[in-house]
């Protein structure tokens, strides 16, 4: 009964923390997946422009959910026919205070930023603050999940 005991406390407590060891990157790997976030948008960015939306439907995760700034929600192939019809997207307006946060080891990230966007209802610019989740599955990321707040006019 002891060896039992002690077997079941190997398999129900040390093979999941050796499973899932501590997941803190060096600053090196953190800034090598930031990279590799920032590249995926710009391949997102060139996917929208050559309107491949093959590509799309893989850059983007199948739950994708994307709050806009009125607080409409769009899932994935909505999202997809906005930025292909040129609407005013984050995806693809300029990125001003970019910053990527990784977690989890390297599998998930969270960027933020900050964009000049034009509203389709005024056609003033605004400056937009949003936040995109990305997760890493492999061979690659995917987006799942973005949010956008409009915060002041530019003019």
């Amino acid at each position: 009964m002891r060896l039992l005991q002690a077997l079941l406390t190997v398999v129900l407590v040390v093979t999941p923390a050796a499973a899932h060891p501590p997941t803190q990157l060096n600053m090196g790997a953190a800034q090598g997946v930031a990279d590799e976030i920032i590249d995926f948008r710009k391949r997102m960015v060139a996917a929208i422009a050559a309107k491949d939306v093959a590509t799309l439907r893989v850059m983007y995760a199948d739950s994708f959910q994307h709050t806009h700034t009125t607080a409409k929600v769009d899932g994935r192939d909505t999202r997809i026919v906005a930025a292909l019809a040129g609407e005013p997207v984050i995806e693809t307006a300029e990125a001003r205070d970019l910053a990527v946060n990784v977690y989890a080891g390297g599998w998930a990230a969270v960027v933020t930023g900050m964009s000049p966007i034009k509203a389709m209802s005024d056609g003033k610019v605004y400056a937009v603050r949003w936040t995109q989740v990305f997760v890493r599955e492999e061979p690659s990321w995917r987006l799942v999940a973005s949010q956008a707040t409009r915060s002041h006019e530019i003019k």
